[in-house]
């Protein structure tokens, strides 16, 4: 058989992602700051965008035209001032610049300038200091040596978020290359800055540091943290009472002290700061109905400059490369302010069905939120999930019952006893008020909490009560008892007796 080159004639369909696509998709599943920021991007790199406010261009352009031709009418009438007057030569302009630095161009004081009620100017031009800083600056203000400040400045850069000295005492002494003895003297002198308990290497010593500070006479706070540390994370409070021999209340008083000190000393310096939350959409009951509004608030209102769109109309006064530019650049702002429109809109009827399926919940709270997948809102809006999972993504809606993300309306279900379903949200929300209203000397186990459930029609096993349980970040009930030192007392006597 040869082999011959043929032509051949095909017709196929192919799903093509185009650049403009793919940039509406990734418009859908930003956040609202996120967006902000494309928006501002896009402001910097196209000059066919400008942003502006709704009536604001005509009024603008009609004020620059009354104010050019009050201009060139009143430019011939004014004629030019001049200051024949001159300072002194014996003018204070020492006191003068002094005046001048203490008040602002409107000659006004400058604490007058605020409210009151604001923190002073250099409560807002300064930061707050980290831990590191902290401690520096402790160590620069000590009494110590330049050698013995150079290791300190090695165990505070040795020292992590949490306040620990997370390198050995052979390390520092290694890189400082000094003896092992030397730094632990520097370390000494560390660890009684300021806060209590920074620079120690484990627990049991960051406690004892902080006992140290608060000058306790009775050494029961110091014997419980040295030898029976496990005893007390584990709430064994009869095996503390067989070992110190001491009565319930004096352990009851020395256990409350150790419960207030600080385990993680640097988290006050911690220099995270806490992220608001700015919701998407905004949900009001107005009589008995529901409003949705999205918030635009600070977004800005794009157009296309009115400038080059002239420009392009002028035939022949553009050279083709820079009519080839613009319109590349028109197109890319058209499709960029379509898609944030569709966006929107997509947002608003996505908002718009979760609010008609889960309409008991804007009403009545978290009891009685129900199932809901992804499914059954694409189904509703005639759209794929995958859109809806990219809407739900980062957005979050502020509701009567609080803020909430997208996310958290669409929840698994829980078989019901009698048949129905039960959202698994509902299920957390039932378990958590159950444990708050548990006795603090008798918590309810997990297969008591399954009981409950059940005399509530909520057919769930203890496994997953247990994983709901650690969801919630409630520890296990052998863990959430409190002791009942009666009890305790009256066990100590019986052993005492045999």
């Amino acid at each position: 058989m040869a082999i011959e080159l043929r032509q051949q004639l095909r017709l196929a369909q192919q799903l093509i992602m185009t650049p403009q696509l793919q940039q509406a998709i990734k418009l859908l599943q930003l956040s609202r700051l996120e967006l902000l920021d494309t928006i501002t991007q896009e402001l910097e790199q196209n000059p066919l965008l400008e942003e502006t406010a709704e009536g604001a261009a005509d009024q603008q352009e009609s004020q620059e035209e009354e104010e050019g031709e009050s201009f060139s009418r009143d430019k011939e009438q004014v004629s030019e001032v001049t200051i024949d007057e001159k300072p002194r030569d014996d003018f204070d302009w020492e006191a003068y610049l002094g005046e001048y630095s203490t008040y602002s161009s409107g000659r006004v004081p400058i604490e007058h300038e605020v409210s009151p009620e604001l923190p002073s100017l250099e409560g807002r031009l300064t930061k707050k200091p980290d831990l590191n800083a902290h401690l520096l600056w402790q160590l620069h203000l000590s009494h110590l040596s330049e050698d013995e400040k150079d290791v300190g400045t090695l165990i505070i850069g040795n020292i992590d978020m949490d306040g620990y000295l997370k390198a050995t005492v052979a390390e520092i002494a290694q890189m400082g290359g000094r003896d092992e003895g030397f730094v632990e003297l520097v370390l000494a002198v560390v660890q009684d800055f300021d806060p209590p308990g920074v620079a120690a290497r484990d627990l049991q010593e960051c406690l004892l540091l902080q006992v140290k500070n608060l000058s306790l006479p009775d050494t029961l706070v110091i014997d419980i943290v040295k030898n029976h540390l496990n005893d007390l994370e584990t709430k064994n409070y009869q095996a503390i009472v067989r070992a110190t021999g001491r009565i319930p209340q004096e352990i009851q008083a020395a256990i409350n002290i150790i419960t207030h000190l600080e385990p993680k000393p640097g988290l006050a310096y911690n220099e995270e700061e806490v992220q608001y939350i700015s919701p998407d959409i905004y949900v009001y009951k107005v009589g008995d109905d529901f409003v949705i509004v999205l918030n635009e608030d600070g977004l800005p209102k794009l157009r296309v400059s009115p400038f080059y769109r002239e420009a392009l109309s002028k035939d022949g006064s553009v050279p083709e490369p820079t009519r080839e530019y613009i319109q590349n650049k028109l197109r890319s702002a058209a499709w960029l302010i379509k898609s944030i429109h569709q966006r929107q809109r997509t947002i608003y009827r996505v908002a718009e069905s979760i609010v008609k399926f889960q309409r008991e919940f804007f009403e009545r709270g978290i009891a009685h939120l129900r199932p809901l997948v992804l499914r059954d809102v694409a189904e509703d809006l005639s759209m794929h999930e995958s859109t809806i999972s990219r809407v739900t993504t980062n957005k979050y809606m502020h509701t009567p019952q609080g803020v909430f993300e997208l996310k958290y309306f669409f929840n698994s279900s829980i078989s019901s006893l009698d048949g129905g379903a039960v959202a698994s949200e509902s299920v957390k929300e039932r378990i958590r008020q159950i444990i708050q209203s548990e006795s603090a000397h008798k918590p309810y186990s997990d297969k008591t909490i399954v009981e409950k459930l059940r005399e509530e029609n909520i057919d769930i096993a203890r496994r997953t009560v247990a994983k709901y349980r650690e969801l919630l970040g409630i520890l296990p009930s052998n863990l959430r008892k409190q002791p009942v030192w009666g009890t305790v007392k009256r066990k100590r006597r019986r052993e005492g007796r045999t």
